[in-house]
């Protein structure tokens, strides 16, 4: 994402990022994903476990559909986590780690470092962040 957000941000996109984590976290502190996602340009960011969540930007609720509320002056919000949610996802495959897809469709595209036999959604390589960002923008 820290790849992918410059070029959807020249695009013209205000980009939110809403981050799942699945263990309690420290507040946005350097050497973390959502520090380095907002140096990254992401003009906001949320972080959140079952018990607390941290956003840069008022809010309240920890859930992935409420965040995204705070975010409504945005273009676009990525979510990292959701799996099994209802939102279009861009899943990534590696060799030795993956044999297919493990999140549940709709599928935006897949993004592989091998030769996975994939249907439903574009496939890229992982470094392909201009052709990625094009799709997106694609459906925006």
């Amino acid at each position: 994402m820290a790849n992918l957000i410059p070029l959807l941000r020249q695009k013209g996109l205000a980009v939110a990022v809403i981050k799942h984590d699945a263990h309690d976290f420290e507040p946005d502190v350097p050497g973390t994903d959502s520090h380095r996602l907002r140096a990254a340009g992401a003009e906001g960011v949320a972080v959140y476990s079952s018990s607390r969540f941290m956003i840069v930007k008022e809010a309240s609720g920890v859930a992935p559909a409420k965040l995204a509320e705070h975010f409504s002056d945005f273009q676009l919000i990525l979510l990292e986590g959701g799996k099994n949610s209802p939102y279009p996802k861009i899943e990534i495959l590696r060799q030795g780690i993956s044999n297919g897809p493990v999140s549940s469709p709709p599928h935006l595209a897949f993004c592989v470092d091998g030769p996975f036999r994939l249907s439903g959604a574009p496939v890229f390589g992982l470094a392909d962040y201009q052709a990625l960002a094009d799709l997106i923008v694609g459906r925006l």
